[in-house]
């Protein structure tokens, strides 16, 4: 459940527009709800509260439900909150959701489902997402937008790879302004390096499954990202553009709160010549 719509009921109920039964029954399913395609057995366990305990909404992972279980998810989400979010959707989970929901958006090459019915859209801080090359995209699109879904500013560079290295540098003022940078590469993974040493930001490398045969199909990148000499460098699994998100909004929406409460110290701080 989205955690302003519990505040809301709270406060309903404090101030005498929500009876208490009322509210035990909004809250009845809470914190999770078991779903069925029959009464033999419970397919999925829809997670209410993942809002409340990590700021944002449970996630559907696609990849291997059938499009009446992401149908089913999908709408049990929706009823209880403002956004949805499906990674590794092919299109038949795509039009399965959009059949009740008209204002789901599908991302081809990301393999994203969104439906963001918020009046307000956050945009928190600054994350970068950088690739090593064009091909890396794919990847790239599906941690810039689960990124941007969960409320972060979000920054594309593309195709700014060490084969180039005057590509990256060209950007590397926005770099330097990032509270996080998601460096996404395949081939021999030497991007998320080159980065890292260049900026304070902490840096998320995704390695991507792009590349010839001793490439292992994303092994080689891996293996690089691990064994950097540069430090500052978290490494998520092979084409995890989601879980580069993820960790990426935590630590953009972390730094900008500290960023907001240092300021809100400052503003209270009395100026000079000012009793305290």
């Amino acid at each position: 459940m989205d955690p302003d719509r519990v505040l809301r009921l709270l406060s309903d109920v404090a101030a005498g527009r929500c009876s208490i039964d009322e509210a035990a029954r909004e809250l009845e399913r809470l914190p999770f709800a078991e779903l069925s395609a029959d009464a033999e057995r419970v397919d999925s366990r829809v997670d209410h509260h993942r809002a409340l305990r990590t700021g944002f909404a449970e996630v559907v992972f696609a990849q291997g439900k059938s499009p009446g279980q992401v149908r089913s998810i999908a709408r049990e989400i929706l009823e209880h909150g403002d956004v949805l979010l499906v990674t590794r959707a092919p299109a038949s989970h795509f039009q399965a959701v959009a059949q009740f929901a008209a204002d789901a958006r599908y991302f081809e090459d990301a393999r994203l489902i969104v439906v963001d019915r918020r009046a307000e859209r956050p945009a928190v801080g600054h994350i970068v997402v950088a690739t090593g090359g064009t091909a890396d995209m794919p990847v790239a699109e599906e941690a810039a937008i689960s990124a941007e879904v969960m409320g972060n500013r979000v920054t594309r560079l593309y195709d700014v790879g060490v084969a180039g290295l005057h590509r990256l540098l060209a950007y590397r003022e926005t770099l330097v302004d990032a509270h996080v940078i998601v460096a996404v590469a395949g081939m021999e993974g030497a991007l998320p390096s080159l980065v890292a040493g260049l900026v304070a930001a902490p840096v998320v490398a995704v390695p991507t499954s792009v590349g010839y045969g001793a490439h292992f199909g994303g092994v080689a990148p891996l293996l690089t990202m691990l064994n950097s000499c540069a430090s500052g460098i978290g490494v998520v699994n092979i084409d995890n553009g989601f879980g580069a998100a993820a960790l990426a909004s935590r630590i953009n929406h972390a730094a900008a709160g500290a960023a907001t409460t240092k300021a809100a110290s400052h503003d209270a701080e009395p100026s000079a010549g000012e009793p305290a």
